[in-house]
């Protein structure tokens, strides 16, 4: 009976950890999956595999594959995009947000695997409307800083697609050829100034 009493024990505190397991927690492993895999990296067995979860812990959340790809989107959308307008907004000097939020994002280009994952399947019926929702989104922040700083709105606007520009372009370099970047940290501290001298009034 004792081992028996362990066994079931130890089926119910599984059980229990289970249910204990969240939409933002499968969410989150397939924001992960994609950054490895693509969107075909979203699949619900080899995510309860690596949840420790089973099928019934995903159907709980989630009605089908679709849904956790867009839970997993707004994911990404809040985390690489809200998260980051949040973060940079502290400083009430435009010039400092500007300068910051490019440093930050530019740098952190050189490591963003799903960004890559997403932008190579921007056409996907899932994927599309979100891109296109941050993308203006990061537009309009960064033309609103350049607002702030006395540039027109018209020129604000230009300025702010080359920044997003730049930051997707090093995206892109990142994933496709690294070497082009500059290596060593001086080297790479004199190219984020350099943008930031180009794109700054």
């Amino acid at each position: 009976m004792g081992v028996a009493s362990k066994r079931s024990g130890g089926r119910a505190a599984a059980k229990e950890g289970q249910k204990r397991l969240s939409a933002a927690d499968w969410a989150s492993a397939a924001l992960t999956a994609i950054g490895e895999s693509g969107l075909a990296g979203v699949a619900v067995e080899p995510l309860a595999t690596r949840l420790g979860a089973t099928k019934g812990s995903f159907y709980w959340h989630f009605r089908n594959r679709e849904a956790l790809i867009e839970a997993a989107l707004k994911l990404w959308e809040e985390g690489h995009t809200e998260r980051v307008i949040t973060q940079i907004s502290v400083d009430p000097d435009p010039a400092i947000r500007l300068r910051h939020l490019l440093a930050l994002v530019v740098g952190y280009s050189r490591h963003d695997h799903i960004e890559v994952a997403l932008l190579a399947t921007a056409d996907h019926p899932l994927v599309a409307p979100v891109m296109r929702r941050v993308t203006e989104r990061r537009v309009a922040y960064v033309a609103s800083l350049f607002e702030e700083l006395g540039v027109p709105a018209d020129e604000a606007r230009r300025r702010a697609l080359l920044a997003v520009s730049v930051y997707l372009g090093h995206v892109q370099l990142a994933h496709a050829a690294p070497e082009t970047l500059p290596q060593e940290s001086d080297e790479w501290q004199r190219h984020l100034a350099a943008i930031s001298t180009a794109l700054l009034p």
